[in-house]
């Protein structure tokens, strides 16, 4: 059964101005790719075709468009193991042409973050992930309440303020 929820291409696809993104979790769970990364498989970053997915072209093409998109990422230090090879894979995300950016979570004592994860599209517009304990994804909601807006917008910007661009942040 379809969700009633657009997807993240449709998203972005209506998206004018700027996306944001705010992770804060260190385990999203298991897939296909961490699974090859764990087994010593790294990826030929000049060999485009055998790592660039949808996700990648969606971003491009907004990127194209002369949508802004940035990524923060909040962390816990030490890194897990899921947060080093997310580190390693956003070199796909940085091609693609996203900024992102990692604040340790010691990092970010006073900032106010929400307790999700959430994409922010031409600040009108908020995807809410939720997830299980275990990193698995349960679940997605829209909002377009005002005050849920303001929040998460100043809580990205205070977050992506802070944080080490992908380039500088060594692990």
């Amino acid at each position: 059964m379809r969700s009633s929820i657009p997807t993240f291409g449709e998203l972005l696809a209506g998206t004018r101005d700027f996306a944001v993104h705010l992770e804060m979790r260190d385990d999203y769970g298991s897939n296909p790719r961490l699974e090859a990364w764990r087994r010593g498989q790294r990826v030929d970053w000049n060999d485009r075709e055998s790592w660039w997915h949808p996700f990648h072209q969606t971003i491009s093409d907004a990127v194209s468009r002369g949508v802004s998109i940035r990524r923060a990422r909040v962390v816990s230090e030490p890194v897990s193991e899921y947060i080093r090879w997310e580190h390693y894979s956003t070199e796909a995300n940085v091609i693609a042409g996203e900024e992102v950016r990692w604040l340790p979570r010691r990092q970010a004592t006073d900032v106010l973050l929400p307790a999700n994860d959430f994409w922010l599209f031409d600040g009108n517009l908020l995807r809410v992930h939720h997830f299980a304990g275990d990193g698995s994804h349960v679940a997605d909601e829209l909002s377009t309440d005002t005050n849920t807006l303001k929040l998460c917008e100043q809580a990205f910007e205070a977050a992506w303020q802070r944080a080490t661009p992908h380039s500088e942040y060594k692990i």
